[in-house]
């Protein structure tokens, strides 16, 4: 035991041995007495036990906390007049508490704060979708603690899990990540962030079957499905869960791979969305350009590779994603598409550090409704781009310096604007 834990075991032991001690008789020592000490070192091991959970991180004896904070340090240049591109430093503060009721269940619970993007002419910043510069480590929360993500998981036999919870997004809720890439800006995220994936934090159900195989690093088939509600938490008539006006979204996956490689296709329906502006251009969104009982199917492909050993042979991650909009009106999209290659090097030069370099395209319009003066998406053919390095300090920091770029989204004015950007990013998890 460390000097640490003996410390703090020893006065609870003496504390047990004290009474003992008072009323112990001066006549030689009996085996009762032998029987006094086995009770005194299993409370002690009992202590001792304790002890490691509490130093583990385990606050109670079905829950355990980790958590992170990022400190988030760079500018953004959108090449506009009134970009001052001024070097900022903000932050991000995560908690995550796993409980388990079971053994084999987990309620996941996400605290976050952050102030990225709250000060006054910092509107876009890391924090802007449009622009491609959302950092994935940023948090707009504005110093505030609120409960980010909630739900509940549980096994169903022995090869399916079920979710549940009033605070979850549709790609946690499947059988497996719909990429393998790590990205540090949220376009870069999930494959490519297309129409497909990300319903935005909502309430929300869902269940996923892995088929079972003897051998671990045999490919095997999944397939998940589930549903969630952007307006399920919403009271109003003919909102809620399942309301002839709420903004659902069904999201069915199947992928076939092993550890080492995969292939998937998923396939989403979004009925009464009225905003799909998440990483698109001005042209491919929603809102305004379609009737708030419109619907839309999107689907996205994925596939990754894995190499058999870390080092100088890249991960390779690629997505396709492309929708169709049902009730666009005269001169907007009707179809949308845009793509992403992802490269990851693990323990690249020194064992514990990362590089990664991913580029496509973001959603686009690819199909314009006849009988508008819109004939084409100026923005079709915009490109973006990411480019890092992550140093291990040690188990708990790490410092990754970044630059990434792209086509700024948000106009239809026909005129390109570029965005680049840097960033450092240091992170420490405990």
């Amino acid at each position: 035991m460390k000097l640490f834990q003996r410390l703090l075991v020893a006065p609870a032991a003496l504390g047990l041995m004290a009474p003992l001690a008072a009323n112990a008789d001066v006549s030689p020592v009996s085996s009762e007495s032998d029987f006094s000490s086995e009770v005194i070192q299993a409370r002690v091991d009992g202590l001792e036990a304790q002890l490691g959970e509490v130093m583990a991180g385990q606050f109670s004896s079905s829950t355990k906390l980790s958590g992170k904070a990022a400190f988030i340090t760079g500018y953004v240049d959108n090449n506009a007049p009134t970009s001052s591109d001024e070097i900022t430093m903000e932050y991000m503060y995560q908690l995550n508490l796993n409980t388990s009721f079971t053994g084999e269940d987990n309620l996941y619970t996400r605290i976050k704060s952050g102030n990225v993007g709250d000060a006054a002419g910092t509107v876009g910043h890391f924090v802007d979708k449009g622009q491609g510069t959302y950092l994935s480590a940023a948090n707009s929360n504005n110093n505030a603690v609120k409960v980010d993500k909630l739900w509940y998981q549980f096994p169903v036999g022995d090869s399916m899990t079920v979710w549940v919870g009033p605070k979850i997004e549709n790609y946690y809720m499947l059988a497996s990540a719909p990429s393998i890439y790590k990205p540090v800006t949220k376009q870069f995220a999930l494959g490519g962030n297309g129409s497909a994936y990300g319903s935005s934090t909502s309430p929300g159900f869902g269940a996923a079957w892995t088929q079972e195989v003897e051998d671990p690093s045999a490919a095997r088939w999944a397939v998940s499905a589930n549903y969630s509600a952007k307006s399920g938490d919403n009271s109003v008539e003919n909102k809620g869960l399942f309301g002839d006006d709420t903004e659902s979204f069904v999201l069915t996956k199947v992928e076939y791979g092993s550890p080492r490689w995969q292939v998937s296709l998923a396939t989403a329906f979004k009925e009464g969305w009225d905003n799909d502006g998440y990483y698109q251009s001005a042209l491919a969104t929603a809102s305004p350009n379609v009737a708030a009982d419109s619907s839309m199917t999107a689907y996205a492909v994925r596939g990754y590779w894995r190499p058999e050993t870390s080092g100088s042979v890249p991960e390779v991650q690629v997505g396709y994603d492309w929708a169709n909009i049902d009730g666009a009106s005269a001169g907007q999209a009707e179809e949308t598409s845009g793509w992403m290659v992802g490269l990851g090097w693990k323990d690249l030069f020194i064992d514990g550090n990362r590089a990664g370099v991913a580029f496509g395209s973001r959603q686009a319009a690819t199909g314009i409704k006849s009988g508008g003066s819109v004939t084409s998406d100026p923005e079709e053919d915009n490109s973006v781009w990411e480019a890092y390095y992550t140093f291990k300090v040690n188990d708990g920091v790490s410092i990754t310096p970044a630059v990434f770029g792209g086509t700024d989204l948000t106009n239809q004015s026909g005129t390109v604007t570029d965005v680049d950007g840097a960033v450092l990013l240091t992170e420490f998890r405990f």
